[in-house]
């Protein structure tokens, strides 16, 4: 299995501010967690996207 590298975007300004490596056999279930988003100043709910 080889990794893929996916970000991490804000959930209130939508900047892709974080990436991480997944393995390519996840089940399907996206990744939530606050993270500091440099654009809004504050810590913020961020998403995996692809």
């Amino acid at each position: 299995m080889s990794k893929k590298k996916t970000a991490l975007a804000c959930s209130i300004c939508g900047s892709r501010n974080y990436t991480k490596s997944t393995s390519e056999g996840t089940d399907g279930q996206r990744l939530e967690t606050n993270k500091f988003c440099k654009y809004c100043n504050k810590h913020t709910l961020h998403k995996e996207t692809k």
